[in-house]
């Protein structure tokens, strides 16, 4: 008897009326053009796409080991626990860091000395052990200091993610001009780089508007405009314009719908090439995807395990260099032990078992995600375009333009009805199940002043928000 393999079984291929006609039998007599939706910017997202022929895009490096940098934060406002969650992070199966440093304690761990932070990060092998930063407007100091405990070590893997306009865009205000702050983490991003050949030295975020509640294109346009500030000024510091985009990292949310993850992050490098070379250069980009907060939830929160497992899987497949996931607990307090855990190991599953990295680009050929993308990327262009003609970024904010995009887009949301949110609107529990969180009391240390002379800064602040925190009140009920 003769087996035949079916996989070498050859199809005749499906055309798209083909694929028209079973749609229409499923429907009946409803019309197809009922399934077609949008996004909240008004980009259109049809029922049925064609499958291309559709061009390369720009990818991560392809590493089958090590398909992304698995990257934890720690923001535990008591540097002795901060320094615990980071041997914990590490010795568990992180490859990097993302360390909140806030001398109050209300947001990340209270550092404010070298000595402290040395102290923090003692025994963190450096040249291993990628370490970020997320200092706000105490940046600069925060890099020196990361740069004390590296010893000047050449090989040291260093992430000091200066960004001063997320911090004025969250704040709505800036201790000095802000003018005076960018051009000063400039000028200890030249210096920073002569010692640190590997180190990263921005950190152009469209996330402060992705968690005000911007749309996708939106939020990649603030990240580009962030990024070509960011390489003039350290341009104007001393380095040539290709390493100022080479030191420079592109910021950008994951949430939980990992088709518009997917294909924001493919928009971001088609985006991002189509600027550098614009510049002159050609330089590939480096994405650090973070979970969004504004889709977790505080009622029924088990759920949100769901959502950061596809704001993961999301990132991975959408081509991040690192990604950061959130913890389940993070919308009620300070996450414990099972919540540290689970946040560190949904990468870890995603990569060594499900393993999602073992290609270079899953999503290339799908129709939807192809035309997706394409889409992100040349609205994200054009809302660029806007920006840089107003004079850059910072008049952008300024001038209450970045705001209005902002608000723009909750509009849009919110005239859209309520959304469907697991355990809130949609399937809310009979009984809340109560979860652990971690005492962590603020424990405020002195700090030098991020103050610059001149005046303050001003801009409308991008206040974020949670997409489910209007419903939960009532779900409640």
């Amino acid at each position: 008897m003769v087996q035949t393999d079916a996989l070498s079984v050859t199809f005749a291929p499906a055309s798209a009326e083909d694929w028209r006609a079973l749609v229409a039998k499923t429907l009946g007599d409803k019309p197809m053009e009922g399934l077609a939706s949008q996004t909240v910017e008004g980009l259109a997202i049809a029922p049925l796409y064609e499958t291309g022929p559709w061009p390369p895009a720009p990818t991560r490096p392809f590493d089958a080991e090590r398909a992304w940098d698995v990257r934890v934060e720690v923001r535990h406002p008591q540097a002795a626990a901060a320094r615990a969650q980071v041997f914990e992070a590490l010795e568990g199966g992180a490859a990097s860091i993302l360390l909140r440093l806030d001398p109050t304690g209300e947001t990340g761990a209270a550092v404010g000395s070298p000595e402290a932070l040395a102290a923090l990060l003692d025994g963190v092998i450096l040249e291993a052990a990628p370490v970020a930063l997320d200092a706000g407007f105490l940046g600069v100091a925060a890099a020196d200091w990361l740069s004390a405990a590296a010893k000047a070590s050449p090989g040291a893997l260093l992430q000091f993610h200066l960004d001063p306009l997320s911090a004025f865009a969250r704040a709505g205000e800036s201790p000095g001009p802000i003018e005076a702050h960018l051009f000063a983490a400039a000028g200890a991003g030249a210096r920073l780089a002569q010692a640190y050949p590997k180190a990263q030295l921005f950190l152009a975020s469209g996330q402060v508007s992705h968690e005000a509640g911007a749309g996708e294109s939106f939020e990649l346009a603030f990240a580009l405009a962030a990024a070509l500030a960011y390489a003039k000024a350290l341009v104007r510091a001393g380095l040539a314009l290709e390493e100022a985009f080479g030191r420079i990292t592109l910021g950008l949310a994951a949430e939980a719908d990992y088709f518009l993850t997917i294909a924001k992050l493919r928009a971001a490098r088609l985006a991002w090439g189509r600027m550098t070379q614009a510049c002159g250069v050609t330089v590939p980009a480096r994405i650090e995807a973070r979970s969004s907060a504004r889709m977790l939830t505080r009622r029924d929160p088990w759920t949100n395990m769901l959502r950061l497992t596809a704001a993961g899987f999301g990132a991975a497949v959408g081509g991040a260099d690192a990604v950061v996931l959130g913890c389940f607990t993070d919308p009620l307090g300070h996450p414990a032990d099972l919540a540290r855990r689970q946040s560190r190991n949904t990468q870890l599953v995603l990569m060594e078992e499900a393993h999602i990295g073992r290609v270079a680009d899953p999503a290339a050929g799908a129709g939807y995600v192809e035309a997706l993308s394409d889409q992100i990327a040349r609205a994200a262009w054009s809302a660029f375009q806007v920006i840089e003609g107003m004079g850059g970024v910072v008049t952008a904010l300024t001038s209450g333009h970045v705001a209005a995009e902002v608000e723009s887009a909750r509009t849009a949301r919110a005239a859209a009805g309520p959304p469907k949110i697991v355990g809130v609107t949609a399937f809310p529990p009979a009984k809340d199940e109560p979860v652990e969180l971690e005492t962590a009391e603020a424990a405020p240390v002195d700090a030098p002043s991020p103050r610059l002379p001149g005046p303050d800064g001003r801009c409308p602040p991008l206040s974020p928000l949670r997409i489910a925190e209007p419903f939960e009140s009532e779900a409640a009920q």
